[in-house]
């Protein structure tokens, strides 16, 4: 692994891994062209104004994230929410190219090239597991209302009734885990100590878990906004079934790409739920490539802040 760290850092390793990056960008791109053109543009015949709203809900839900993640830092080692809402939007844009979990290593790096390096890789890490646990607490009142209000089959109720369960796991972890690295037979290892230091106090995770849950509530309404634009039947249930698909699905170790993925899984559960292939295909690419859009938007917003700061500075 340090080898090949070593060489992704010279010269050449890092003009290969651009030169692969942008190979498999421009496949995708085609691919989805000749997808497109064969049947259809998402957003054809949509309402332009909801799938405005839509996509400006996507990029409110970005904010709540990045204040939620910002909450899983020790107080003393936490980047500036903006930093973080920009490895997210990051993350988002590259995972329509980049393998599933690959957007992880992408928040880490656009953290720490923010940062200068003062938020150390570690941390960073273990701010992306908490984050994880987080997620998928914060998933479980909605899958949970999905199961018990959804008119989809019963294959759907279950699939939501896994990721409750998965989330009321993921909160028992949260509220044992200082507990476990305060306790007196693992002190004495550096790990425990290491771990006592970073992870945050119950107040803090609870502040991150209603953040996160907003950020999901947001996207959720985003995507019945998006519903109704593409002329399908208003349903809260089916877009927050839709919405637990995609993010159980980027819980996967491995993924051909993290958005496509996501994609399939809201696909899949619409097609469950009764919808048509082409029409589940189609709402699922829109949904996907609205919230990309989001996050790029993020991202020329923190260029835009930066370079008028920057600006501001050199003039005054």
């Amino acid at each position: 692994m340090r080898g090949l760290y070593d060489a992704c850092r010279s010269p050449r390793g890092r003009l290969l891994l651009n030169v692969g990056v942008g190979v498999i960008a421009i496949g995708i791109s085609v691919l989805a062209a000749r997808h497109f053109a064969g049947m259809g543009w998402p957003f054809d015949g949509a309402n332009v104004g909801l799938v405005a709203a839509a996509g400006l809900l996507f990029l409110l839900a970005y904010a709540f994230k990045a204040y939620g993640w910002h909450r899983l830092f020790a107080p003393h080692e936490r980047p500036r929410p903006l930093t973080l809402g920009v490895a997210c939007g990051a993350a988002s844009v590259t995972g329509a190219a980049l393998p599933g979990r690959f957007d992880d290593v992408v928040r880490v790096a656009v953290v720490r090239r923010a940062t200068n390096g003062r938020a150390g890789v570690g941390p960073v890490c273990l701010s992306l597991f908490m984050l994880g646990l987080v997620d998928t607490a914060a998933l479980m009142p909605l899958a949970s209302t999905a199961a018990a209000t959804s008119d989809a089959s019963g294959a759907v109720r279950v699939a939501m009734g896994v990721v409750a369960f998965a989330g009321f796991g993921a909160a028992v972890v949260i509220a044992l885990l200082p507990r476990l690295t305060a306790s007196g037979r693992l002190i004495r290892f550096r790990l425990a100590r290491w771990l006592g230091e970073r992870v945050i106090p119950p107040r803090d995770a609870w502040q991150a878990w209603v953040l996160v849950l907003a950020s999901w509530l947001t996207r959720a309404f985003g995507l019945f906004l998006l519903l109704h634009a593409l002329g399908f039947a208003l349903s809260l249930p089916l877009a927050i079934a839709f919405l637990c698909a995609a993010a159980a699905s980027g819980a996967l170790p491995i993924a051909p790409a993290g958005a496509a993925t996501q994609a399939g899984a809201g696909a899949a559960i619409l097609m469950a739920s009764g919808v048509g292939t082409a029409n589940a295909v189609s709402f699922a690419v829109g949904a996907q490539a609205l919230l990309i859009l989001a996050g790029a938007a993020v991202l020329v917003f923190a260029g835009l802040w930066h370079g008028g700061r920057r600006l501001a500075l050199a003039v005054f």
